[in-house]
Parts: C-alpha cells; sequence; structure tokens
C-alpha cells in the first residue's frame, strides 16, 4: 500500500511536471513565475522531488501521508487561482524575477519537507518516549532517518533560499536602481532569512539535539511562511 502511494505521488510529480514546462513554453500567454499561485506549484512540484529522493535514499516512504496534501493544495492554489495581476512595484520580465521566484520557491519547499520531518520526528519520538504502538509496523521512518533527512533538507534549501534573496535584491536593483525598497514583504522575508540562518547556524555549529533541531525546523519555516506568503497575501 505504501508502495503504491509512492508511485501514485511520482506519477502525479511527473505530469505536473510535463504539465507546467508545456504550459510556460507553448502557452500563447502564460502566467508569470512572479505570480503566487505559479510559485506555489513550484514549491509543490520541487517538495514533492526532494520527498520522492528521500523515500528513495532514506525510506522515508511513510511521510508521504503528509507530503500529498501539501503537494495537492499548492497545485490547487494555481489551478484555482484568478488570472495573474500585474505587479504595480516592480516588472517581471527578464531572467532576474525568472531566477528569483524558482530558486526562493525551490529553497522554501525544501525548508517546509525540512519542517515536516521536523513535525514526524517529534510525534515519533512522542510515541516512543511513551510507548505508544504503531498501526502499522514498519510505516513510519525512524528517528534516525528523519533527523538525517531533516538536515540534508536544509542544507540544501537554505542556500537555494539565500540565492533566491540575492537574485531578488538584483532584480530589485535592475529594476528600480536600489538593492532594497523597503516594502513589507522585502523587509519581513529578510528578517526571516536572517532569522532562520542564525537558526542555522546554531544547528550546525552548536550541534544542537535532535528534538531541538526538529523544533528549530518547524519554528523557521512557520516564520518563513507567515513573512513569504503571509505579507504577501495581505
Amino acid at each position: 500500500m505504501l508502495r503504491a502511494a509512492v508511485g501514485v505521488l511520482a506519477a502525479g510529480a511527473i505530469a505536473h511536471a510535463a504539465s507546467f514546462a508545456l504550459l510556460h513554453a507553448a502557452a500563447a500567454a502564460p502566467p508569470p513565475l512572479t505570480h503566487l499561485p505559479s510559485a506555489l506549484s513550484f514549491m509543490a512540484l520541487v517538495g514533492t522531488l526532494g520527498f520522492l529522493l528521500l523515500a528513495w535514499r532514506a525510506r522515508l516512504a511513510g511521510l508521504v501521508a503528509l507530503v500529498a496534501p501539501m503537494s495537492c493544495l499548492g497545485v490547487a492554489a494555481a489551478v484555482f487561482s484568478g488570472p495573474a495581476a500585474a505587479d504595480g512595484r516592480i516588472s517581471g520580465t527578464g531572467s532576474l524575477p525568472h531566477a528569483h521566484v524558482l530558486l526562493a520557491s525551490a529553497g522554501l519547499a525544501l525548508l517546509g519537507l525540512a519542517g515536516l520531518a521536523g513535525l514526524s520526528f517529534l510525534v515519533e519520538h512522542w510515541r516512543l518516549k511513551h510507548k505508544r504502538p504503531l498501526a502499522s509496523a514498519g510505516a513510519w521512518p525512524s528517528l534516525e532517518a528523519l533527523d538525517r533527512a531533516g538536515a540534508f533538507a536544509v542544507v540544501v534549501g537554505f542556500p537555494l533560499l539565500s540565492l533566491g534573496v540575492v537574485t531578488g535584491s538584483l532584480w530589485e536593483r535592475a529594476a528600480t536602481g536600489a538593492f532594497f525598497s523597503g516594502n513589507p514583504h522585502e523587509t519581513f522575508s529578510l528578517i526571516a532569512w536572517a532569522i532562520y540562518g542564525v537558526l542555522v547556524a546554531v544547528r550546525f555549529g552548536a550541534r544542537q539535539p535532535a528534538v531541538r533541531c526538529a523544533l528549530t525546523s518547524i519554528a523557521g519555516f512557520a516564520l518563513l511562511g507567515i513573512a513569504v506568503l503571509g505579507v504577501e497575501l495581505l
């Protein structure tokens, strides 16, 4: 059953990637990547691909129950959203906007995967501590696998997000002549990125215990989600 679920998710990811590529390559007027639902759709795709890689390499197939609904939400946001509205602040044409959105979305997707791994780690840690039986033996990943998966997602995701911040500043510079305009989206995103950077430095520099690493992954992604997506929706 678990393998079948992962297989269905993999098939969905292939279809998602193909439709995403065709939409932006063949459509007469494809939605810009700077459109939030398009970014969410790409985040869902990257998060799913990251999970499939970890499921293959780190035995994390049990997380399909959490990853699949998140991916569906990202795709639904793109499918059922209205037409893309133009951003009145800066132009969305050129390579820098696309690079910014692709890098930042990929980074956020992997950090979201780290948050899911952290949440699963805490749930499994609580279950083992209280000696609660597992409904399906062998279906849920081990604590070690969840910890390693979370660390991998952070190690790859945070540099991608950092590159997204850099390309975003270059995009702003090319469009307005300044690297930073001070609008709420930029301000809160930069603050959240800096705080997450501190958490990453403490996690790997101070060799935090696995439970605390899980907590910081959850809290860090929640902060990023509020700063990046929450402010954008307001």
